[in-house]
Protein backbone atom coordinates (compact mmCIF):
# COMPACT_ATOMS: atom_id res chain seq x y z
CA UNK A 1 0.00 0.00 0.00
CA UNK A 2 1.35 3.43 -0.97
CA UNK A 3 2.06 5.66 2.01
CA UNK A 4 -0.32 8.64 2.00
CA UNK A 5 0.99 11.14 4.53
CA UNK A 6 -2.42 12.84 4.60
CA UNK A 7 -3.94 9.77 6.27
CA UNK A 8 -0.97 8.84 8.48
CA UNK A 9 -2.47 10.38 11.60
CA UNK A 10 -5.03 9.82 14.34
CA UNK A 11 -8.63 10.32 13.23
CA UNK A 12 -9.31 13.27 15.51
CA UNK A 13 -6.49 15.28 13.96
CA UNK A 14 -8.55 15.62 10.77
CA UNK A 15 -10.76 17.99 12.80
CA UNK A 16 -8.12 20.06 14.60
CA UNK A 17 -7.56 22.79 11.99
CA UNK A 18 -10.87 24.33 13.07
CA UNK A 19 -10.00 24.30 16.77
CA UNK A 20 -7.08 26.73 17.13
CA UNK A 21 -7.69 30.39 18.03
CA UNK A 22 -8.59 32.67 15.08
CA UNK A 23 -5.45 34.24 13.65
CA UNK A 24 -3.14 31.36 14.63
CA UNK A 25 -0.08 31.33 12.36
CA UNK A 26 2.53 29.21 14.13
CA UNK A 27 2.40 26.10 16.31
CA UNK A 28 5.55 24.97 18.11
CA UNK A 29 5.69 21.51 19.71
CA UNK A 30 8.35 19.39 21.37
CA UNK A 31 9.09 15.72 22.00
CA UNK A 32 10.62 14.45 25.23
CA UNK A 33 11.22 11.41 27.42
CA UNK A 34 9.60 12.51 30.66
CA UNK A 35 10.95 12.11 34.17
CA UNK A 36 10.06 8.82 35.84
CA UNK A 37 11.01 6.68 32.84
CA UNK A 38 12.40 3.17 33.24
CA UNK A 39 15.92 4.38 32.42
CA UNK A 40 17.30 7.74 33.60
CA UNK A 41 18.88 8.49 30.21
CA UNK A 42 17.43 8.10 26.73
CA UNK A 43 19.25 7.31 23.49
CA UNK A 44 17.57 9.40 20.79
CA UNK A 45 17.47 7.37 17.59
CA UNK A 46 15.35 6.60 14.53
CA UNK A 47 14.11 10.01 13.39
CA UNK A 48 16.28 10.04 10.28
CA UNK A 49 14.75 6.77 9.09
CA UNK A 50 11.23 8.19 9.51
CA UNK A 51 12.16 11.42 7.73
CA UNK A 52 13.73 9.61 4.78
CA UNK A 53 10.92 7.10 4.43
CA UNK A 54 7.88 9.35 4.87
CA UNK A 55 8.61 13.09 4.88
CA UNK A 56 11.53 14.01 2.61
CA UNK A 57 10.79 15.42 -0.84
CA UNK A 58 7.37 15.95 -2.47
CA UNK A 59 4.95 13.89 -0.39
CA UNK A 60 1.46 15.17 -1.13
CA UNK A 61 -0.48 15.11 -4.39
CA UNK A 62 -4.01 16.10 -5.26
CA UNK A 63 -4.78 12.40 -5.56
CA UNK A 64 -3.61 11.91 -1.96
CA UNK A 65 -5.88 14.74 -0.84
CA UNK A 66 -8.81 13.26 -2.75
CA UNK A 67 -8.24 9.88 -1.10
CA UNK A 68 -7.95 11.38 2.39
CA UNK A 69 -11.06 13.53 1.93
CA UNK A 70 -13.13 10.55 0.85
CA UNK A 71 -11.89 8.56 3.82
CA UNK A 72 -12.57 11.36 6.33
CA UNK A 73 -16.02 12.10 4.92
CA UNK A 74 -17.05 8.48 5.33
CA UNK A 75 -15.15 7.86 8.56
CA UNK A 76 -16.18 10.96 10.56
CA UNK A 77 -18.51 13.27 8.64
CA UNK A 78 -18.54 15.31 5.42
CA UNK A 79 -17.19 18.85 5.60
CA UNK A 80 -14.67 18.31 8.41
CA UNK A 81 -11.60 17.46 6.34
CA UNK A 82 -9.10 20.32 5.92
CA UNK A 83 -9.15 20.14 2.14
CA UNK A 84 -8.08 23.75 1.57
CA UNK A 85 -5.03 23.39 3.79
CA UNK A 86 -3.81 20.27 2.02
CA UNK A 87 -4.52 21.70 -1.46
CA UNK A 88 -2.34 24.66 -0.43
CA UNK A 89 0.52 22.29 0.46
CA UNK A 90 0.29 20.78 -3.02
CA UNK A 91 -0.07 24.02 -4.94
CA UNK A 92 2.18 26.40 -2.97
CA UNK A 93 4.86 23.91 -1.89
CA UNK A 94 4.82 21.28 -4.59
CA UNK A 95 3.69 18.70 -2.04
CA UNK A 96 6.64 19.35 0.27
CA UNK A 97 5.79 19.76 3.94
CA UNK A 98 6.38 23.31 5.25
CA UNK A 99 7.72 22.40 8.68
CA UNK A 100 11.01 22.75 10.49
CA UNK A 101 12.23 19.90 12.67
CA UNK A 102 15.12 20.35 15.07
CA UNK A 103 16.58 17.46 17.05
CA UNK A 104 19.51 16.37 19.14
CA UNK A 105 22.12 14.37 17.17
CA UNK A 106 21.04 10.77 16.75
CA UNK A 107 22.67 8.45 19.23
CA UNK A 108 22.92 11.26 21.80
CA UNK A 109 22.35 10.07 25.36
CA UNK A 110 20.20 12.64 27.15
CA UNK A 111 18.85 12.61 30.73
CA UNK A 112 15.08 12.25 30.84
CA UNK A 113 12.99 15.38 31.25
CA UNK A 114 14.70 17.18 28.37
CA UNK A 115 13.59 18.20 24.90
CA UNK A 116 14.79 15.83 22.18
CA UNK A 117 12.99 17.19 19.10
CA UNK A 118 10.94 20.27 18.21
CA UNK A 119 8.54 20.84 15.31
CA UNK A 120 7.26 24.15 13.92
CA UNK A 121 5.40 25.08 10.74
CA UNK A 122 7.21 27.49 8.39
CA UNK A 123 4.16 28.62 6.39
CA UNK A 124 1.76 30.72 8.53
CA UNK A 125 -1.22 29.25 6.69
CA UNK A 126 -0.17 25.74 7.78
CA UNK A 127 -0.32 26.17 11.56
CA UNK A 128 -2.39 22.97 11.71
CA UNK A 129 0.40 20.84 10.20
CA UNK A 130 2.75 20.77 13.20
CA UNK A 131 0.59 18.59 15.39
CA UNK A 132 -0.97 16.72 12.49
CA UNK A 133 2.47 15.09 12.14
CA UNK A 134 2.61 14.08 15.81
CA UNK A 135 1.27 10.57 15.21
CA UNK A 136 4.04 9.65 12.79
CA UNK A 137 6.90 11.50 14.49
CA UNK A 138 6.15 10.09 17.94
CA UNK A 139 6.88 6.62 16.57
CA UNK A 140 10.53 7.48 17.11
CA UNK A 141 9.74 6.30 20.64
CA UNK A 142 10.25 2.69 19.53
CA UNK A 143 13.79 2.74 18.12
CA UNK A 144 14.79 5.18 20.87
CA UNK A 145 13.51 2.82 23.56
CA UNK A 146 15.17 -0.24 22.03
CA UNK A 147 18.44 1.68 21.73
CA UNK A 148 18.10 2.88 25.33
CA UNK A 149 17.38 -0.60 26.69
CA UNK A 150 20.18 -2.24 24.68
CA UNK A 151 22.62 0.34 26.00
CA UNK A 152 21.50 -0.35 29.56
CA UNK A 153 21.97 -4.09 29.01
CA UNK A 154 25.41 -3.35 27.61
CA UNK A 155 26.24 -1.48 30.80
CA UNK A 156 25.20 -4.54 32.84
CA UNK A 157 27.37 -6.82 30.71
CA UNK A 158 30.31 -4.46 30.93
CA UNK A 159 30.04 -4.31 34.71
CA UNK A 160 30.23 -8.08 35.01
CA UNK A 161 33.03 -8.30 32.46
CA UNK A 162 34.98 -5.69 34.41
CA UNK A 163 34.49 -7.72 37.60
CA UNK A 164 35.20 -11.20 36.22
CA UNK A 165 37.22 -10.91 33.01
CA UNK A 166 40.68 -9.70 32.03
CA UNK A 167 39.37 -7.79 29.00
CA UNK A 168 36.27 -5.99 27.70
CA UNK A 169 37.10 -6.91 24.10
CA UNK A 170 34.15 -9.24 23.63
CA UNK A 171 31.51 -6.75 24.81
CA UNK A 172 30.14 -5.72 21.37
CA UNK A 173 29.09 -9.34 20.71
CA UNK A 174 27.74 -10.26 24.14
CA UNK A 175 24.05 -9.60 23.32
CA UNK A 176 22.72 -11.00 20.04
CA UNK A 177 19.40 -9.96 18.49
CA UNK A 178 17.02 -12.94 18.10
CA UNK A 179 13.93 -10.75 17.79
CA UNK A 180 12.88 -10.82 14.11
CA UNK A 181 10.18 -13.51 14.40
CA UNK A 182 8.73 -12.01 17.58
CA UNK A 183 8.33 -8.53 16.15
CA UNK A 184 4.91 -7.19 15.29
CA UNK A 185 5.86 -6.41 11.69
CA UNK A 186 8.74 -6.38 9.23
CA UNK A 187 9.08 -2.63 9.81
CA UNK A 188 9.25 -2.99 13.59
CA UNK A 189 11.92 -5.68 13.17
CA UNK A 190 13.86 -3.28 10.96
CA UNK A 191 13.55 -0.29 13.27
CA UNK A 192 14.13 -2.25 16.47
CA UNK A 193 16.87 -4.43 15.04
CA UNK A 194 18.66 -1.35 13.75
CA UNK A 195 18.30 0.33 17.15
CA UNK A 196 19.89 -2.62 18.94
CA UNK A 197 22.90 -2.27 16.67
CA UNK A 198 23.64 1.17 18.07
CA UNK A 199 25.22 -0.67 21.03
CA UNK A 200 26.04 -4.16 19.74
CA UNK A 201 27.33 -5.85 16.59
CA UNK A 202 25.66 -9.27 16.84
CA UNK A 203 22.29 -9.89 15.20
CA UNK A 204 20.16 -12.40 13.36
CA UNK A 205 17.57 -9.76 12.45
CA UNK A 206 18.53 -9.21 8.83
CA UNK A 207 15.95 -6.44 8.41
CA UNK A 208 17.78 -4.40 11.06
CA UNK A 209 20.97 -4.62 9.01
CA UNK A 210 19.12 -3.50 5.90
CA UNK A 211 17.55 -0.54 7.67
CA UNK A 212 20.87 0.62 9.12
CA UNK A 213 22.52 0.44 5.70
CA UNK A 214 19.58 2.13 3.96
CA UNK A 215 18.84 4.98 6.34
CA UNK A 216 22.25 5.56 8.02
CA UNK A 217 24.72 4.49 5.32
CA UNK A 218 28.34 4.16 6.39
CA UNK A 219 31.21 3.35 4.06
CA UNK A 220 34.67 1.97 4.70
CA UNK A 221 37.93 3.59 3.65
CA UNK A 222 37.45 2.33 0.10
CA UNK A 223 33.93 3.70 -0.17
CA UNK A 224 32.15 0.36 0.12
CA UNK A 225 29.00 -0.05 2.26
CA UNK A 226 30.00 -1.04 5.76
CA UNK A 227 28.30 -4.02 7.40
CA UNK A 228 26.86 -2.95 10.79
CA UNK A 229 26.22 -6.41 12.25
CA UNK A 230 27.39 -10.02 12.09
CA UNK A 231 26.26 -13.58 12.78
CA UNK A 232 27.56 -17.16 12.64
CA UNK A 233 26.39 -20.59 11.44
CA UNK A 234 23.98 -22.06 13.98
CA UNK A 235 21.54 -24.95 14.32
CA UNK A 236 17.87 -24.89 15.24
CA UNK A 237 15.94 -27.69 16.88
CA UNK A 238 14.63 -29.01 13.57
CA UNK A 239 18.11 -29.56 12.16
CA UNK A 240 19.01 -31.61 15.25
CA UNK A 241 15.76 -33.49 15.91
CA UNK A 242 15.56 -34.49 12.23
CA UNK A 243 18.29 -37.00 13.07
CA UNK A 244 16.11 -38.62 15.77
CA UNK A 245 16.84 -38.93 19.46
CA UNK A 246 19.30 -41.75 18.89
CA UNK A 247 21.02 -39.68 16.23
CA UNK A 248 21.58 -36.57 18.33
CA UNK A 249 25.32 -37.14 18.69
CA UNK A 250 25.57 -37.72 14.95
CA UNK A 251 23.76 -34.42 14.38
CA UNK A 252 26.17 -32.70 16.73
CA UNK A 253 29.15 -34.26 14.99
CA UNK A 254 27.74 -33.10 11.66
CA UNK A 255 27.82 -29.52 12.91
CA UNK A 256 31.53 -29.84 13.67
CA UNK A 257 32.24 -31.41 10.29
CA UNK A 258 30.19 -28.98 8.25
CA UNK A 259 31.84 -25.98 9.93
CA UNK A 260 35.44 -27.03 10.65
CA UNK A 261 36.64 -23.51 11.42
CA UNK A 262 35.37 -20.36 13.08
CA UNK A 263 32.43 -19.91 15.40
CA UNK A 264 29.50 -22.33 15.23
CA UNK A 265 26.55 -22.55 17.62
CA UNK A 266 24.54 -25.69 18.34
CA UNK A 267 21.28 -25.88 20.27
CA UNK A 268 21.80 -28.75 22.69
CA UNK A 269 18.63 -29.14 24.75
CA UNK A 270 16.42 -31.03 22.30
CA UNK A 271 16.21 -33.84 24.87
CA UNK A 272 18.68 -33.37 27.73
CA UNK A 273 21.10 -30.43 27.85
CA UNK A 274 23.28 -32.08 30.48
CA UNK A 275 23.67 -35.36 28.53
CA UNK A 276 24.44 -33.32 25.43
CA UNK A 277 27.19 -31.44 27.26
CA UNK A 278 28.66 -34.77 28.40
CA UNK A 279 28.61 -35.87 24.76
CA UNK A 280 30.32 -32.68 23.61
CA UNK A 281 33.05 -33.34 26.18
CA UNK A 282 33.00 -37.13 25.69
CA UNK A 283 32.82 -38.83 22.31
CA UNK A 284 33.00 -35.45 20.53
CA UNK A 285 35.73 -33.89 22.65
CA UNK A 286 38.61 -34.55 20.29
CA UNK A 287 36.63 -33.23 17.33
CA UNK A 288 35.78 -30.05 19.24
CA UNK A 289 39.39 -29.47 20.23
CA UNK A 290 40.63 -30.20 16.70
CA UNK A 291 38.54 -27.38 15.22
CA UNK A 292 40.18 -24.09 14.35
CA UNK A 293 37.41 -22.19 16.04
CA UNK A 294 34.87 -22.09 18.85
CA UNK A 295 31.88 -24.32 19.54
CA UNK A 296 29.10 -22.33 21.18
CA UNK A 297 26.78 -24.59 23.16
CA UNK A 298 23.20 -23.32 23.43
CA UNK A 299 20.79 -24.40 26.16
CA UNK A 300 17.28 -23.25 25.31
CA UNK A 301 14.96 -24.28 28.12
CA UNK A 302 14.66 -24.32 31.89
CA UNK A 303 15.56 -21.64 34.40
CA UNK A 304 18.83 -20.15 33.12
CA UNK A 305 19.87 -19.08 36.62
CA UNK A 306 19.99 -22.79 37.44
CA UNK A 307 20.86 -24.30 34.06
CA UNK A 308 23.72 -22.06 32.94
CA UNK A 309 26.05 -22.66 35.93
CA UNK A 310 25.44 -26.43 35.66
CA UNK A 311 26.29 -26.39 31.96
CA UNK A 312 29.45 -24.44 32.71
CA UNK A 313 30.39 -26.97 35.38
CA UNK A 314 30.07 -29.89 32.95
CA UNK A 315 31.97 -28.13 30.16
CA UNK A 316 34.75 -27.06 32.52
CA UNK A 317 35.11 -30.63 33.81
CA UNK A 318 35.17 -32.08 30.31
CA UNK A 319 37.31 -29.49 28.52
CA UNK A 320 39.28 -27.96 31.36
CA UNK A 321 39.65 -24.32 32.29
CA UNK A 322 42.12 -21.69 33.36
CA UNK A 323 41.79 -19.13 36.12
CA UNK A 324 42.14 -15.53 35.01
CA UNK A 325 43.80 -12.64 36.81
CA UNK A 326 40.56 -11.82 38.62
CA UNK A 327 40.24 -15.35 39.98
CA UNK A 328 37.41 -16.60 37.73
CA UNK A 329 37.29 -19.73 35.61
CA UNK A 330 37.57 -19.46 31.83
CA UNK A 331 36.70 -22.48 29.68
CA UNK A 332 39.08 -23.93 27.10
CA UNK A 333 39.03 -21.43 24.21
CA UNK A 334 37.40 -23.99 21.91
CA UNK A 335 34.14 -23.90 23.91
CA UNK A 336 31.72 -21.18 24.93
CA UNK A 337 28.04 -20.85 25.82
CA UNK A 338 25.12 -18.74 24.58
CA UNK A 339 21.87 -18.39 26.54
CA UNK A 340 19.12 -17.36 24.18
CA UNK A 341 15.92 -18.14 26.06
CA UNK A 342 14.20 -15.85 28.54
CA UNK A 343 16.64 -12.96 28.22
CA UNK A 344 15.53 -9.44 29.04
CA UNK A 345 16.97 -6.49 30.95
CA UNK A 346 16.00 -8.00 34.31
CA UNK A 347 16.99 -11.63 33.79
CA UNK A 348 20.35 -10.71 32.26
CA UNK A 349 21.73 -9.43 35.55
CA UNK A 350 20.36 -12.39 37.51
CA UNK A 351 22.07 -14.89 35.19
CA UNK A 352 25.35 -13.01 35.20
CA UNK A 353 25.27 -12.90 38.99
CA UNK A 354 24.66 -16.67 39.13
CA UNK A 355 27.58 -17.24 36.75
CA UNK A 356 29.79 -15.04 38.91
CA UNK A 357 28.73 -16.80 42.14
CA UNK A 358 29.59 -20.13 40.53
CA UNK A 359 33.13 -18.83 39.97
CA UNK A 360 32.98 -18.33 36.20
CA UNK A 361 33.97 -15.33 34.12
CA UNK A 362 31.44 -13.55 31.92
CA UNK A 363 33.96 -14.29 29.15
CA UNK A 364 32.41 -17.76 28.94
CA UNK A 365 28.94 -16.68 27.91
CA UNK A 366 27.02 -14.57 25.43
CA UNK A 367 23.29 -13.95 25.27
CA UNK A 368 20.57 -13.87 22.65
CA UNK A 369 17.36 -11.95 23.21
CA UNK A 370 14.16 -11.85 21.15
CA UNK A 371 10.90 -10.62 22.64
CA UNK A 372 12.74 -9.23 25.65
CA UNK A 373 14.83 -7.10 23.32
CA UNK A 374 12.35 -5.82 20.73
CA UNK A 375 8.90 -6.33 22.27
CA UNK A 376 8.97 -6.06 26.08
CA UNK A 377 8.59 -2.30 25.99
CA UNK A 378 6.12 0.39 24.97
CA UNK A 379 5.86 4.17 24.68
CA UNK A 380 5.49 4.46 28.45
CA UNK A 381 8.76 2.63 29.14
CA UNK A 382 10.58 5.93 28.61
CA UNK A 383 7.42 8.04 29.05
CA UNK A 384 7.61 9.71 25.64
CA UNK A 385 5.31 12.63 24.88
CA UNK A 386 4.79 15.22 22.15
CA UNK A 387 3.27 18.49 23.36
CA UNK A 388 2.50 21.93 22.01
CA UNK A 389 4.41 24.56 23.99
CA UNK A 390 3.84 27.79 22.03
CA UNK A 391 1.56 29.31 19.42
CA UNK A 392 1.75 32.58 17.55
CA UNK A 393 -1.56 34.35 17.07
CA UNK A 394 -1.02 37.27 14.74
CA UNK A 395 2.30 38.76 15.87
CA UNK A 396 1.97 37.54 19.46
CA UNK A 397 3.69 34.40 20.71
CA UNK A 398 1.84 32.66 23.53
CA UNK A 399 3.40 30.08 25.81
CA UNK A 400 1.30 26.91 26.03
CA UNK A 401 1.32 24.24 28.72
CA UNK A 402 -0.89 21.90 30.71
CA UNK A 403 -0.97 21.27 34.48
CA UNK A 404 -3.39 18.37 35.20
CA UNK A 405 -4.62 18.58 38.80
CA UNK A 406 -4.80 14.80 38.92
CA UNK A 407 -1.30 13.96 37.67
CA UNK A 408 1.66 16.32 38.02
CA UNK A 409 3.76 13.78 36.11
CA UNK A 410 1.95 14.88 32.95
CA UNK A 411 2.79 18.56 33.30
CA UNK A 412 4.13 19.95 30.05
CA UNK A 413 6.76 22.54 29.22
CA UNK A 414 6.06 26.07 27.95
CA UNK A 415 7.67 28.26 25.31
CA UNK A 416 9.89 27.77 22.28
CA UNK A 417 12.51 25.39 23.56
CA UNK A 418 15.86 23.86 22.78
CA UNK A 419 18.48 21.76 24.56
CA UNK A 420 21.74 23.16 25.87
CA UNK A 421 24.89 21.27 26.82
CA UNK A 422 26.41 23.23 29.66
CA UNK A 423 30.12 23.67 30.19
CA UNK A 424 30.10 21.11 33.00
CA UNK A 425 28.71 18.46 30.64
CA UNK A 426 25.15 18.49 31.96
CA UNK A 427 22.05 19.20 29.86
CA UNK A 428 19.45 21.91 30.30
CA UNK A 429 16.22 22.49 28.41
CA UNK A 430 15.64 26.20 28.02
CA UNK A 431 14.30 28.95 25.78
CA UNK A 432 15.59 28.85 22.22
CA UNK A 433 18.21 31.52 21.61
CA UNK A 434 18.47 32.40 25.29
CA UNK A 435 21.04 35.12 25.82
CA UNK A 436 21.61 33.83 29.35
CA UNK A 437 23.12 30.64 27.90
CA UNK A 438 25.95 32.44 26.13
CA UNK A 439 29.20 31.47 27.72
CA UNK A 440 27.52 28.81 29.87
CA UNK A 441 26.92 26.22 27.20
CA UNK A 442 25.93 25.50 23.63
CA UNK A 443 22.71 24.63 21.84
CA UNK A 444 23.06 20.98 20.78
CA UNK A 445 19.94 20.72 18.65
CA UNK A 446 20.23 20.82 14.87
CA UNK A 447 17.74 21.69 12.16
CA UNK A 448 17.51 18.27 10.54
CA UNK A 449 14.52 18.87 8.25
CA UNK A 450 12.96 21.96 6.70
CA UNK A 451 10.37 22.40 3.95
CA UNK A 452 10.72 18.86 2.66
CA UNK A 453 14.53 18.75 2.72
CA UNK A 454 16.68 16.51 4.90
CA UNK A 455 19.48 18.77 6.16
CA UNK A 456 21.49 16.35 8.29
CA UNK A 457 22.40 12.80 7.27
CA UNK A 458 23.99 10.81 10.10
CA UNK A 459 26.18 7.79 9.34
CA UNK A 460 25.62 4.74 11.52
CA UNK A 461 29.17 4.83 12.86
CA UNK A 462 28.55 8.37 14.11
CA UNK A 463 25.38 7.25 15.89
CA UNK A 464 27.22 4.36 17.54
CA UNK A 465 29.99 6.64 18.73
CA UNK A 466 27.49 8.94 20.45
CA UNK A 467 25.61 6.04 22.05
CA UNK A 468 28.79 4.42 23.39
CA UNK A 469 29.08 3.96 27.14
CA UNK A 470 31.42 6.42 28.84
CA UNK A 471 34.88 5.12 29.61
CA UNK A 472 34.91 3.23 32.92
CA UNK A 473 36.45 5.01 35.86
CA UNK A 474 39.91 3.81 36.87
CA UNK A 475 39.97 1.16 39.59
CA UNK A 476 39.78 2.66 43.07
CA UNK A 477 38.00 5.85 41.96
Amino acid sequence: MKANIVTMTDSYKFTHAKQYPPGTEKVFSYFESRLGAAYPETVFFGLQAILKEYLTGPRVTHADVDEAKALCDAHIAPGLFNEGGWRHVVEAHGGRLPVRIRAVPEGAVVPTGNVLMTVENTDPTCWWLTNFLETLLVQVWYPSTVATQSRAMKATLRRYLAETADSLDGLPFKLHDFGYRGSTSVESAGMGGMAHLTSFQGTDTVRGLEYAMRYYPTTDEEGRPKMPGFSIPASEHSTITAWGREGEVAAMRNMLEQYPAGLVACVSDSWDIYKACHAWGGELRDAVLARDGVLVVRPDSGDPVDVVPKVLDILSQKFGYTTNERGYKVLDPHVRLIQGDGIDAESLGAILEAVKRAGYSTDNIAFGSGGGLLQKLNRDTQRFAFKCSAVRVGEEWRDMFKRPATDAGKNSKAGRLTLYRLNDGSYLTGPAGAISMRGRGADVMQTVFEDGELLVDHAFDEVRARAELPAPEPAGV
